[in-house]
């Protein structure tokens, strides 16, 4: 949990037992419900202890994870974990139909419209909205998470493979990681994205899976990223070293499947690859100390401690560590959700107005996706209900809770618990772990 001082500093996060033993005995209040925060009425920084924390940052296309995290002497022990869903694909899919309806209207010559001319420039460093969404949403919650905890370095992947090496096609003189550790991590990291973590002949996921080349090297192939693949144990010695066209004669549809995806690039991939620097560079201006890793890093690092993947325990081994002695047991999954829209005019499928909605969003104190409770005492609604608001001018609202969908309360049974922020929230646990290495018990980690 995070606490606060009396002025609103941030002190060192607190277990959830030792917050609501504060909050009892009336040495704190509420300072926000999602995420939790509690404000302490009698202390202030100067008069506690801080360590200080980290924050790890896994960035994702679709799912960014976000970790704070103690680390002393390479030991790292998970305190909270977010994981983000940015809404970058609405964006696009938005902003696609709004100039489908600019070109159709051009088209359809229904009125007089001036010519205009392509004299339009864009600033440097201009990301297109839904990548720029990314960028904006992880900043905004990292300078939440600074706000609450006294956040004092953090790491970020900054790539997640290092494509140079990878096109090569062979060794490159004077990289250390070539010849170390690491070798090869940052290739098989790439195909198991790209091929999505199943066997590329057979489709088999869960099994070991192992580094195959298109076009065998006995006959000429190269290293390139574009002729490997990944396959089963199985696939890859009945393969062995016969090419491709003859393994899959009998499946022409699977063989052109394979040659195609062979050369496709990773969208997601280059979606954050794009935004990477921009995101960078926001972070080294807000915090005083930035480290940066590759995903290669962050693999071997969760590897070794035993996590299974997910987007917050990458965060958590995101730079360099020797052991993670702990994660926590729930994560807060976080999903943008916006503040709803500007417009106030639906249109029909050619572009023409067929729906016109009220020219305010806020009724009797409330606007949908206020966190709100709802005290019925009689009627077929009885009962305490907790959740999001969807208002109505007419005072009747409706609320969805953990339990469903409960319409029409009035709204002088309701009270506000929290502000709609654009993001919807909801807990859950943490994903499982495998048997854990290098003195990590599985009971430290759960």
């Amino acid at each position: 949990m995070f606490v606060l001082d009396r002025h609103g500093n941030p002190l060192q996060p607190t277990a959830p037992a030792r917050a609501r033993k504060l909050l009892d005995q009336g040495r704190a209040v509420v300072a926000r419900h999602t995420p939790f925060v509690i404000r302490l009425k009698d202390r202030t920084v100067s008069e506690s202890q801080v360590d200080g924390v980290e924050m790890g940052i896994d960035p994702g296309s679709k799912h960014t994870g976000i970790a704070v995290f103690s680390a002393k002497d390479g030991n790292r022990r998970g305190l909270y974990a977010v994981e983000l869903t940015h809404r970058g694909g609405a964006i696009r899919d938005k902003l696609t139909a709004r100039a489908a309806y600019r070109r159709g209207r051009r088209t359809r010559n229904l009125r007089y419209r001036a010519p205009r001319f392509s004299n339009r420039t864009r600033p440097k460093g201009w990301l297109a909205p839904s990548l720029r969404h990314r960028v904006d949403t992880t900043m905004s919650w990292t300078a939440r998470l600074a706000r609450w905890a006294p956040v004092r370095a953090v790491h970020v992947e900054r790539v997640a493979f290092d494509t140079h090496a990878m096109s090569h096609g062979g060794p490159l003189e004077g990289a250390e990681y070539q010849h170390g550790t690491l070798q090869g991590t940052e290739a098989r990291e790439y195909l198991l994205a790209k091929w999505g973590r199943a066997c590329a002949y057979c489709g088999a996921t869960g099994v070991p899976l192992n580094i195959d080349h298109i076009h065998p090297r006995s006959r000429g192939g190269s290293d390139r990223i574009s002729n490997l693949t990944i396959a089963c144990v199985p696939c890859n010695e009945k393969k062995s070293n016969q090419l491709v066209d003859g393994f899959l004669k009998k499946s022409p549809s699977l063989l052109a499947r394979i040659l195609a995806q062979a050369k496709a690039p990773l969208c997601d991939a280059a979606v954050v690859n794009a935004t990477r620097w921009a995101l960078w560079r926001a972070l080294d201006a807000a915090f005083p100390m930035v480290q940066t890793a590759s995903g290669g890093r962050t693999k071997w690092n969760r590897q070794r401690a035993g996590l299974t993947k997910t987007h917050t325990l990458d965060a958590l081994c995101v730079g360099h560590l020797d052991t993670v002695r702990g994660t926590p047991a729930r994560i807060l999954a976080v999903t943008a959700t916006g503040r709803g829209t500007y417009t106030r005019t639906s249109p029909d499928k050619y572009g023409f107005p067929r729906l016109r909605r009220p020219r305010q969003k806020q009724f009797f104190g409330y606007q949908t996706g206020d966190l709100a409770c709802a005290v019925v005492p009689t009627g077929k609604k009885t009962g305490t209900h907790t959740g999001r608001v969807a208002v109505r001018a007419t005072g009747s609202f409706n609320i969805k809770t953990a339990h469903g969908l409960i319409q029409g309360i009035g709204h002088t049974y309701f009270r506000i618990i929290q502000r709609a922020d654009g993001y919807a929230y909801a807990a859950r646990p943490e994903g499982p772990t495998t048997q854990l290495k290098q003195g990590v018990s599985t009971k430290e980690v759960r």
